[in-house]
């Protein structure tokens, strides 16, 4: 997107033209001699081999400003598919560190967790992340970490060098930042978060008015992105969810330890695809219904704990006024898809609002019912505190996996 315009509590990066790549990656080659860098995949069993794991992997094959790479391999409950996983990170000349999350050695250590009255949640992207982060932290490599999906079906090494560039480079002064870009094909693609995420945080804002998480989450282009890159003391400070909403918590979560200046978010392609979840729009359990569940409670946990009072007349407003937000919203994306001459399914778009209606809904109860809901998992400070050997002990279980 061909713009410069800085949208307000956090610092935008806009890519202005084709990417001079070479000298970037230069450049961070000499950062990273004073900042190595660390890259968490987390990787689920089913996304081994994959066409956009296989890209993945050939293209980091050329990046040569990354300290240590680090894959957290959910859903292999077997021992081959632990060995197939192995196999297909083998090729990676810079030798990755596999993390098998299901595997028995870390099962048991993560009872130790639980021993300690340290809940870590069930198993999902949230988990694995927190786990890659202890990985980085307890092996004493890196100073900041980068972390992206592994179901990007454009990826080039573009995305990486200009999500680590932001906080690698040493007067900048950024901490955090989170990538973005537009996300279309003959369509638009982002419903969670054109059609749910900002008609519901702009509601909100409407009715409570002026807020600085609310702007905060306004600010950003593409909340629901998955690739960001940070310091390692936030990291270690950082609390993360366990359930879908671990975008938006991680975000929150940035905005509790850190100072908006040191926050960024870099544009980092020119378009961006990746597997699309189904819209499950009867099932709550499921797609994109679930997603917009987790992250309308994320939302509103948050709010909560910023002290904003959430009731049930609230919620009510709410509704009226997301359902009002999304149908203007939905005429400013025809007439974008128009101009553009893309796709532009009303129906379809109607029945994600319907779906997300619901999902607010249910999200909404869901607080009302039990306001602090699932615990953000501990954060590294606090399970050092508990167990000081732990990391250690992390570290060691992942060498003796690997072997």
């Amino acid at each position: 997107m061909a713009d410069f315009f800085q949208t307000g509590a956090i610092a935008t990066l806009h890519r202005l033209g084709p990417t001079d790549l070479p000298r970037l990656e230069r450049e961070l080659e000499r950062f990273a001699q004073e900042t190595p860098i660390a890259l968490v995949l987390p990787c689920h069993i089913r996304e081994v081999g994959t066409h956009a794991l296989k890209l993945i992997v050939r293209e980091l094959k050329s990046v040569p400003y990354l300290k240590q790479i680090v894959v957290g391999i959910d859903g292999a409950t077997r021992q081959r598919e632990w060995r197939k996983a192995r196999r297909f990170f083998a090729h990676l000349p810079q030798k990755p560190v596999l993390i098998w999350n299901d595997g028995p050695r870390m099962t048991c250590l993560l009872k130790k967790l639980e021993d300690a009255e340290l809940n870590v949640g069930p198993p999902g992207k949230g988990r694995n992340l927190w786990i890659c982060f202890g990985y980085v932290l307890g092996s004493d490599q890196a100073r900041m970490i980068a972390a992206h999906d592994c179901d990007i079906l454009t990826y080039n090494r573009e995305l990486l060098v200009r999500l680590c560039y932001p906080v690698a480079h040493p007067t900048l002064g950024f901490d955090f930042c989170k990538g973005y870009v537009a996300r279309f094909t003959n369509k638009l693609h982002g419903r969670v978060m054109r059609l749910l995420f900002t008609p519901l945080v702009r509601s909100l804002e409407t009715i409570l008015g002026q807020h600085p998480f609310i702007t905060y989450l306004d600010t950003f282009r593409y909340p629901l992105s998955g690739e960001i890159a940070l310091d390692l003391d936030i990291a270690r400070r950082a609390r993360i969810p366990s359930d879908w909403g671990v975008e938006v918590g991680l975000m929150a979560e940035v905005f509790r330890v850190s100072a908006a200046k040191s926050i960024c978010q870099s544009e980092f392609a020119e378009r961006y695809e990746h597997k699309h979840q189904e819209l499950s729009p009867r099932d709550p359990e499921k797609g994109l219904n679930r997603m917009a569940i987790d992250v309308a409670k994320c939302i509103f946990r948050t709010m909560a704990s910023e002290g904003i009072k959430l009731d049930t007349g609230l919620f009510d407003t709410l509704l009226s006024a997301y359902v009002r937000k999304a149908e203007d919203t939905m005429r400013f994306y025809a007439a974008d898809a128009a101009i553009n001459g893309l796709v532009y399914d009303r129906h379809e778009e109607e029945t994600a609002v319907a779906t997300f209606v619901r999902s607010i809904r249910a999200a909404a109860n869901a607080f009302l019912e039990n306001p602090l809901g699932t615990a953000f998992i501990p954060n590294w400070n606090r399970v050092e505190s508990a167990l000081p050997t732990f990391l250690d002990e992390l570290r060691e279980t992942v060498r003796l996996d690997n072997e």
